[in-house]
């Protein structure tokens, strides 16, 4: 019987355009807490949610202190080798884009271009004007934290939050829309590390797999979409990642 690391091999070598999608399971192999197990953030404290950041100056205060002081955790760490196969596979050419549930930068951090990373929940290593989206850097909002202000853009003087998408907050249009036509347009759907119970963000490898996609899903425990899916691994992304390189590579172009 032919080994899970061998058939997606073939597949992906077979495939002109993949999509990978990735949740919390691709970034504890880095360190990274994810959100809802035990030992997770929602676990260690409560969210603070969008409608309470916005109208209360004391949540917008706990929010920042969240931030400097590092309390989530999802910043600071280094890739690991499910995120470095990734991308490899974009530099060539067999995955158009990544679509992410992580707020922790770490597929850009392993050399996947940032335009070919969608975000569906944000980006936690920055802040941006909820009015104008102008960016800004925590170095540089740093010293008004410490000096007890609140912190409003410079610009045009809305209100500066972490680029996350927090409880209660829109998602973003834009990155909902290009990633539904990337999982319309994909011939392999390649999920890594995602339970597949987020919505509306979870219905994107059954919107694959609905218009011809093979669904492949590489996650510890079970999923719901297992079930549909082509090919199913319980088992560590880097690891099994790794494997399916290695046999994939001979058959890589360059």
């Amino acid at each position: 019987m032919m080994k899970a690391s061998d058939t997606l091999a073939e597949w992906i070598s077979d495939c002109r355009r993949i999509v990978v999608f990735t949740g919390a399971g691709i970034s504890t192999e880095s360190g990274i807490p994810d959100f809802r197990s035990p030992g997770g953030v929602w676990s260690k404290m409560s969210p603070i949610y969008f409608q309470d950041f916005v109208s209360s100056r004391d949540k917008r205060r706990e929010a920042w202190t969240r931030v400097f002081n590092r309390i989530a955790g999802w910043t600071g760490a280094s890739p690991n080798p499910g995120h470095r196969v990734v991308s490899e596979l974009v530099e060539h050419g067999k995955v158009s884009c990544v679509i992410t549930q992580n707020v922790d930068n770490l597929h850009q951090d392993s050399g996947t271009p940032a335009d070919r990373v969608i975000e569906v929940h944000g980006n936690a290593s920055y802040a941006a004007c909820l009015e104008c989206s102008h960016r800004y850097e925590f170095d540089d909002l740093r010293p008004r934290w410490e000096a007890d202000e609140d912190i409003t853009c410079g610009a045009c003087g809305g209100l500066v939050k972490t680029a996350t998408i927090s409880f209660g907050q829109a998602m973003p249009e834009a990155e909902m829309i290009r990633a539904e036509e990337e999982a319309r347009a994909s011939d392999l759907f390649l999920v890594l590390g995602s339970s597949l119970v987020v919505y509306p963000a979870a219905a994107l490898p059954m919107i694959a797999k609905r218009q011809g996609a093979r669904l492949v899903i590489v996650n510890r425990e079970e999923t719901e979409q297992d079930i549909i899916a082509d090919l199913v691994v319980n088992d560590e992304i880097g690891p099994f990642m790794s494997d399916v390189m290695e046999r994939l590579r001979p058959r890589l172009p360059g």
